[in-house]
């Protein structure tokens, strides 16, 4: 065993696979006295306590009591500038925008600024376990700069990217086509592959980007194969009016983006809540992912996302937060609303699906699942403790828990940071909740 060899002792629980592809009981792993054995930032080994404590002489040990380790929590949809302005009051999206967003973006051209916020947004992500997530950042090179820096600090896996908007929205905050190609080349030559940092092509959405620009940014994914591409889609009925009043040649608002090779693999659209199936079988045809963001589709009352529907075509669904417009970092929040989401169209959110959700299905959604989601050794050592007893109505809660998937239930309905304990990136302990 090596010096950077560490070990973690509570239950441990991890997702082998989707539970609607192999059936609930064949898409996880569950330990009661598990060990979680770390080398060099990689998980080397996880299995019953029992099997794996004897071969670990010498090995540092940390046991924690009444907990739950999981992989790290993966946020496919969000937006750092937005942290100050989350819980903003009674409009719906098109309005939201002008009225608060547009004016909070609008700070990030100071770089000071974009650094104290990135600081922040990245704290409140990391007490809240989600150690992976897919980030907007704002018009200013600067502000995606920022962010990286900090990320960096951290050595977070995060993926981010510089927003595209060159019409329909204040002339504070536009840039233009060329602008905004070579702005985002700057910057992915700066960061994208530094460390565990990605780029990801950021066009805000159909509407406030000219063909030209998005044509640009196309060809940006054709220049660099590995990045990513972050944009909406189908979030809102009047937004979705709107891209057919702006693109009428166009067959519908995922076509705007196909048209403009913004679609495949490692391409994430946010929302997808009013998709036809046609869209979504193009979505899955051409291994591109929806971000379902449960907290945000509320709040704006964009609509209910049709989980089963997506599933049943074959898209790979992450699970977003969408803060601002999303009202909480937590995933076991996201988790929460999402449940209702899904019992007002009469179906459910089966426990070890919403688990998949928030780890695997986020790593798969992203091309990560080579590197993130579960603990088969290899993966990056990202990981988090959920303590059971972190609020009396928890800990009471869990005293009348019969199964594993009445103690995860109740998790996911009354979790939120105060749930989690400790949380690691790359094997090093990155957040610890205050006793």
């Amino acid at each position: 065993m090596t010096t950077n060899t560490k070990a973690y002792r509570a239950a441990i629980l991890h997702s082998l696979a989707d539970p609607a592809a192999v059936g609930v009981e064949q898409s996880y792993e569950y330990f009661e006295d598990g060990v979680l054995l770390i080398e060099n930032g990689k998980v080397a080994q996880v299995g019953p306590a029992a099997e794996l404590l004897p071969k670990l002489a010498g090995v540092e040990i940390t046991e924690y009591r009444d907990a739950l380790i999981t992989p790290g929590f993966i946020d496919t949809h969000i937006h750092y500038p937005q942290t100050g302005m989350i819980a903003s009051y009674g409009e719906q999206l098109l309005d939201w925008l002008n009225t608060y967003t547009f004016p909070t973006e609008r700070q990030f051209e100071d770089k000071a600024h974009a650094s104290d916020v990135a600081a922040i947004f990245l704290k409140e992500l990391l007490r809240n376990g989600t150690t992976t997530a897919l980030v907007f950042g704002t018009v200013h090179p600067q502000s995606v700069d920022a962010f990286f820096e900090q990320a960096d600090k951290l050595n977070l896996r995060m993926i981010a990217g510089k927003v595209l908007m060159d019409r329909n929205a204040p002339d504070y905050l536009t840039d233009t086509a060329e602008s905004g190609y070579a702005e985002s080349k700057a910057l992915i030559e700066r960061w994208h592959g530094k460390g565990r940092l990605h780029y990801a092509v950021t066009p805000r959405f159909a509407p406030t980007s000219t063909p030209e620009q998005l044509e640009l940014a196309g060809k940006l994914l054709g220049e660099y194969p590995d990045l990513y591409m972050h944009t909406h889609l189908s979030e809102n009925r009047k937004e979705i009016e709107w891209v057919k009043e702006l693109f009428p040649e166009r067959k519908g608002y995922l076509d705007v983006y196909d048209h403009h090779k913004l679609i495949g693999p490692r391409a994430v659209f946010a929302h997808g809540v009013h998709l036809c199936d046609d869209e979504c079988k193009r979505l899955a045809e051409t291994g591109s992912a929806v971000a379902f963001c449960p907290t945000s589709n509320l709040f704006l009352g964009s609509g209910l996302f049709d989980l089963n529907k997506l599933e049943a075509h074959g898209v790979r669904v992450g699970l977003g937060t969408d803060v601002g417009a999303g009202t909480s970092f937590s995933q076991l929040q996201s988790l929460n609303e999402a449940y209702k989401i899904m019992q007002l169209q009469g179906k459910k959110l089966d426990p070890f699906k919403s688990l998949y959700l928030a780890t695997l299905g986020g790593a798969n959604a992203l091309y990560l699942d080579d590197k993130l989601g579960n603990f088969l050794p290899g993966k990056d050592a990202d990981f988090l403790v959920l303590d059971y007893n972190a609020t009396p109505l928890m800990s009471y809660r869990m005293q009348q828990a019969r199964s594993l998937e009445e103690h995860l239930f109740a998790l996911s309905m009354l979790g939120d940071d105060r749930a989690v304990k400790e949380t690691f990136a790359a094997g090093v302990s990155v957040h610890q909740r205050e006793a």
